[in-house]
């Protein structure tokens, strides 16, 4: 039985905590234009975000072979390294919903399967750098999510145990992480989710369709 007060607050970044999307799709699109193909419409670059760099190449150039993809990933990460402050800010309600987090005194960081060299400078863009009490970045661990180990880290990190924290994510591994890890999970149903996805099947704690909704479960499960 997970114990109700908690210490720590945990959240994804692309699509949880930072709508990143609109960078990541802008640098895509360079990189196909510069293959001499045709953008591709944001609405269907938005979804896969949080899948990560492979599965973004794959959706831009799915005959690519192995080391193609992997030459055109590095291109892209390049692309976005340039642009990754452009037009990237918090989803709406999310800067009151950190203050709320502080004024109540909990730990809030950040797990992510993003590297630190594309990470640690978009955080400092946001001045998001001088509050968060914790970041572990997806080169900062041996087994990134869905493999526990970050949350893990992160727990340790913060001398929280995990059932007095809550991990946040919009995608699927980011419950499986949280849920092997011990933690509580919540759903952002407001990210990155594709229509094919179910998350109700994911068996997180809760699902949230707004960040106020990430509020209003914290609040009911503050025992403190």
């Amino acid at each position: 039985m997970k114990e109700s007060a908690l210490q720590a607050v945990l959240f994804d970044l692309d699509g949880t905590l930072v709508d990143t999307a609109p960078d990541i799709a802008a640098a895509l699109n360079t990189l196909l234009q510069q293959q001499g193909r045709p953008a591709l419409d944001y609405e269907r670059i938005r979804p896969v975000v949080s899948q990560g760099g492979a599965a973004l190449i794959t959706l831009a150039f799915p005959d690519a072979d192995a080391d193609t993809a992997a030459g055109l990933r590095d291109e892209f990460l390049e692309l976005y390294r340039r642009c990754l402050q452009d037009d990237s800010r918090l989803f709406p309600e999310m800067a009151e919903l950190l203050d709320y987090i502080e004024d109540r005194g909990w730990d809030w960081g950040i797990v992510t399967n993003k590297p630190a060299w594309l990470t640690r400078p978009l955080l400092s863009a946001m001045a998001l750098d001088r509050r968060i009490d914790c970041l572990v970045c997806g080169d900062m661990v041996r087994r990134p999510k869905p493999d526990p180990e970050p949350l893990l880290l992160a727990c340790e990190r913060l001398d929280c145990r995990p059932q007095r924290a809550v991990y946040i994510g919009d995608a699927r591994r980011d419950i499986e992480a949280g849920r092997a890890a011990g933690l509580h999970t919540l759903v952002a149903a407001y990210g990155y989710i594709s229509a094919d996805e179910d998350p109700a099947g994911w068996q997180a704690d809760a699902i949230v369709t707004t960040v106020a909704g990430i509020r209003d479960w914290l609040a009911a499960h503050d025992a403190g």
